[in-house]
């Protein structure tokens, strides 16, 4: 029997990505996968892939936007009541503290912040009237533990992230609902590469590890906490960073420059 058999999942900002990966290791491991993003044909296109690699449809396309508080309550109502719900969608905007419009800081902090909020809220007031234990995951980044350049409001909202992990902890122990955040460092996504085609070679050289994440470092670690062997861990942030934080330095070849970005990924 496959881990997570007979078990439903949600995940935002799943059309590519991160995102995608955690949908598809859920499907592999027998979950039924509701999978949400933006955009309608790469929603679809995401969910037909991963039903044609598992080779029977285990993934369900939701499109909308996870930052509106209707999108993400129909997303559960839809899904019925979860057992994982993994917070994934987020965006990113490169934007200086002193250029940062009204509309970048409110597009940001709707995604990233209010769109987070209330998919937990939302799952988890369907497992508590069912009386079903669950597990909520939330994304956050390193950037939410350093800063960098051109980052204030992205890195506000993935330290809040981190904050709301354990506050949700706190409240929704008791109906056994366990509530963590991951904080990837860089990580080598569709995205990351298309901005930077030496993203892996740059990340390597100041990276512990010797080289930039993977998609699926980040989905084993959504794994163990979505699994039993996690179910003593709750309020906790799971930096997968292959110890960049240690030291922090910046790529030479970093961007210092203000470049707008828009991505599902977190």
């Amino acid at each position: 029997m496959k881990r997570f058999s007979d078990k439903k999942v949600v995940v935002t900002g799943a059309g590519q990505g991160i995102g995608f990966g955690i949908c598809k290791a859920f499907a592999e491991e027998g979950a039924t996968v509701a999978l949400n993003d933006i955009d309608a044909t790469l929603t679809q296109q995401a969910a037909d892939a991963i039903n044609t690699a598992v080779g029977e449809q285990r993934v369900f396309p939701y499109v909308g936007d996870a930052a509106l508080p209707e999108t993400v309550q129909n997303l559960i109502d839809a899904s019925g009541t979860p057992d994982i719900v993994v917070a994934n969608a987020g965006i990113t905007k490169y934007a200086g503290f002193l250029e940062c419009t009204p509309d970048t800081f409110d597009r940001v902090v709707n995604v990233n912040l209010r769109g987070t909020f209330f998919l937990a809220q939302a799952a988890a007031l369907k497992m508590i009237a069912s009386g079903k234990p669950g597990r909520i995951i939330l994304m956050s980044s390193v950037v939410g533990l350093r800063a960098f350049p051109n980052f204030s409001v992205y890195s506000m909202t993935k330290a809040a992230v981190q904050m709301l992990a354990k506050s949700l902890a706190l409240e929704l122990g008791s109906y056994g609902i366990t509530v963590n955040a991951i904080s990837p460092g860089a990580t080598l996504t569709e995205r990351t590469q298309r901005e930077d085609p030496q993203y892996a070679e740059n990340w390597a050289s100041v990276t512990i590890s010797g080289r930039p994440g993977t998609v699926d470092d980040i989905v084993n670690a959504v794994l163990f906490l979505a699994s039993p062997q996690a179910s003593q861990i709750t309020g906790h942030n799971l930096v997968v960073d292959g110890g960049w934080t240690l030291r922090s330095p910046l790529p030479a070849e970093h961007p210092e420059k203000p470049v707008t970005s828009d991505d599902a990924t977190g």
